[in-house]
């Protein structure tokens, strides 16, 4: 039996899985709100005896927060330290394996199926190369995943904490607007993730002199605005939600190019996160992928690489799984 999860921010995702004749199968997936606990242990405990299991062959899990030498820290909960030793404790099983997220991410889209993909770039043509991963959600994410000539090998990165880059004279005003309220350093998480949907309506509102939608003013503090924006774009076409979806694509098309020419990432480039599933008509308009190939001398390179999103919300879950048995059981 394989334990896997997906440690982020707002939840954490369980599941069990068995592996019969090489295939991964599920067994039990059950979703926890990761602030309502102070360490994962005690997630896992909970999981595994709502569903009386107590053997475990297994585990891999993925972690927003940067892994080194089997710990982490996880960067948006005040957990202690997960590290391997301690899961082994708690497993009984030597077969522990820690990764960051998009580590997780990365590998899990291996093993996507075609209707769980949309394709952006419609001139790209599939290589088996390296490629790269890049996903906003609470926060944003980016991955490698190495192809060596035979396997594929995750790497983990921190590059949604670089410095945010404006490609035009509208980012340059909106670098200029977020360093008032960040003065030492703007990244591209400032942006690129589910608050980030929040500052650019703000930064959109102040800047164009939008009126504001009567359905977002008279909001619930309780609601999610970000999510209340990218609803009122697409079901209402309420101007000022739909520019700043229309800045975000932008935004999101320029580092997912950058993360491409940084990793030369031929065999594709992958979208995850829950973010794009939810504005998909925004990101196939065709300016997240003007500026993708926004690159000057090497737009050349990138008009040829696949841009791939995936509509599968538990593809980190995958990736654990296929990662854990391909390392420790049957590969």
């Amino acid at each position: 039996m394989i334990l896997v999860g997906d440690i982020g921010g707002t939840k954490t995702n369980l599941a069990l899985y068995k592996v019969e004749n090489g295939e991964v199968l599920s067994v039990a997936k059950e979703q926890f709100v990761s602030s309502n606990y102070t360490k994962l242990s005690d997630i896992i405990d909970t999981f595994l005896m709502q569903y009386q299991q107590s053997t475990i062959n297994a585990a891999c899990f993925g972690i927003a927060g940067p892994v080194i030498n089997g710990e982490c820290r996880t960067t948006n909960l005040p957990w202690e330290i997960i590290t391997t030793k301690s899961l082994e404790q708690t497993l009984l099983t030597p077969n522990i394996a820690l990764l960051n997220d998009l580590s997780a991410t990365a590998y899990g889209m291996l093993y996507l199926k075609p209707e769980e993909i949309v394709h952006l770039n419609p001139n790209g043509v599939f290589s088996k190369a390296t490629c790269g991963v890049i996903a906003a959600g609470t926060g944003l994410g980016e991955g490698i995943l190495y192809y060596d000539g035979k396997d594929f090998h995750p790497l983990a990165t921190e590059g949604g904490h670089c410095d945010f880059a404006p490609q035009d004279e509208e980012e340059e005003a909106l670098l200029k607007w977020l360093r008032l309220s960040y003065p030492n350093h703007v990244s591209y998480e400032r942006v690129l993730c589910g608050q980030g949907i929040s500052t650019l309506y703000q930064f959109v509102k102040i800047h164009y002199s939008f009126s504001e939608s009567d359905t977002i003013r008279m909001m619930d503090e309780t609601q999610d605005k970000s999510a209340m924006i990218s609803r009122c774009a697409i079901e209402e076409q309420d101007p000022l939600s739909q520019k700043t979806l229309r800045l975000f694509c932008k935004i999101y098309g320029g580092e997912a190019g950058n993360l491409a020419l940084k990793s030369l990432s031929i065999g594709g480039i992958f979208i995850g996160g829950g973010i794009a599933p939810k504005i998909l008509p925004f990101l196939n308009e065709g300016i997240f992928m003007e500026y993708f190939l926004k690159k000057g001398r090497f737009g050349g390179l990138l008009e040829k690489i696949e841009v791939k999103i995936s509509l599968n919300q538990e593809t980190a879950l995958l990736g654990a799984v296929h990662y854990a048995k391909d390392r420790f059981l049957v590969k």
